[in-house]
């Protein structure tokens, strides 16, 4: 039998993060830590657009991209007007120090400049601009957050593992094809995997069964193996290792499943 997990919340108010390797899940043990309050109005927004010009962004900064999408209201929801993607590697190191570097952070602050100056140029008037597991494990990661704000404008959210799982159900709930019984949704990041359970029976945003989010994307589960590449056994050991890393992380969610 799935056990069920608390309600999720509806979203997370601006937390720094916390280190560590443990798998999060519906069992509550969301990494957790002191707030950081921003402030609320972002530089270069157009209080009072003019009417018909109305735009809405979204920034994801994840612990490999960096992605921003602006749209404007239609008829049947938004259109697409403007898009960006880089990779920034903010997470680079980041197992082995337990901070983002200085490098990653210039690449990253580089990147949400062009994201701010398209903001400006698309007479955005709300914007929501999230960061994910590289800033949630980051000890420097509250202090990078201020600094975006102070240089590009942008105010920065870093999200807790539980909203990250509750926003990609709702970025890809509508790409679910019919069926019978719950459906598993996969999240990849580069700092972190979500695996969310949902009921997609139900009418509107499929209600959240159960969830984990594991500590291991493509950046941090690269680096947590270092091997002789031109070694073929040693590959395959540093394989099978993250292999198991990754089984174990999600052994809880399985057998709830």
């Amino acid at each position: 039998m799935v056990q069920h997990s608390r309600p999720l919340p509806q979203s997370s108010g601006p937390a720094g993060g916390v280190s560590g390797q443990s798998a999060r899940s519906g069992q509550g043990n969301g990494s957790k830590a002191a707030a950081i309050t921003p402030p609320s109005k972002q530089r270069g927004l157009s209080p009072h657009p003019a009417r018909g010009r109305r735009s809405y962004a979204a920034i994801d900064l994840g612990t490999n991209n960096c992605r921003l999408l602006i749209a404007k209201p239609s008829s049947d929801g938004f259109i697409v007007v403007d898009a960006f993607s880089r990779i920034v590697r903010l997470g680079e190191g980041l197992a082995a120090t337990g901070r983002i570097s200085d490098s990653a952070i210039e690449r990253a602050i580089s990147a949400l400049a062009v994201c701010a100056d398209k903001l400006r140029r698309r007479h955005v008037t709300l914007a929501r601009s999230v960061a994910t597991e590289a800033c949630r494990r980051a000890s420097n990661g509250a202090d990078f957050i201020q600094r975006v704000y102070r240089e590009t404008g942008i105010a920065l959210d870093i999200i807790s593992a539980q909203e990250e799982a509750r926003l990609a159900v709702m970025g890809c709930h509508v790409l679910l094809e019919p069926g019978d019984g719950p459906a598993l949704i996969f999240d990849i990041g580069g700092g972190s995997t979500e695996l969310v359970l949902v009921d997609a029976n139900c009418s509107g945003v499929p209600h959240i069964v159960d969830w984990v989010s594991a500590p291991w994307g493509v950046v941090s589960l690269t680096e947590s193996e270092m091997f002789d590449h031109a070694d073929p056994a040693e590959r395959l050991n540093a394989y099978a290792r993250m292999r198991a890393r990754v089984a174990d992380a999600f052994a809880p969610l399985a057998r709830r499943l």
